[in-house]
């Protein structure tokens, strides 16, 4: 399987625990104080990490530091946007198909020289 597949693979599983670290805790733990639930993000964290170093190391062989990074901005917010629709239940808003298409110029940036090439 071709490097890059296997990377944005494992950034999509990374991000998956990235998101359930960061923001879980607002509707899980928001009863608790705030140092029970930073433990408890670590701990999921660390599942995130398992993940994005070995994506990060397998995808640099075939990107640059600059493209890794977009494509893993791109999955972070095709993770969060149903995150925080279906699990937080935040309404769906334009802003993210807006920021979304922001993004899309970012990778058109980022990956234009192999496009071009």
């Amino acid at each position: 399987m071709h490097p890059a597949v296997i990377t944005v693979f494992l950034l999509m599983c990374s991000n998956v625990f990235m998101t359930f670290a960061w923001y879980a805790h607002l509707k899980e733990l928001s009863n608790k104080p705030w140092i029970i639930a930073a433990l408890i993000s670590w701990g999921i964290a660390l599942f995130e990490y398992m993940f994005q170093v070995p994506a990060n190391r397998i995808g640099h062989s075939v990107m640059t530091v600059g493209q890794l990074k977009i494509i893993q901005e791109v999955i972070s917010i095709g993770v969060f946007i149903p995150f925080a629709i279906y699990y937080l239940k935040e309404p769906f808003k334009t802003d993210y198909l807006w920021a979304g298409l922001c993004l899309l110029g970012a990778v058109f940036f980022m990956f234009r020289d192999k496009l071009f090439s």
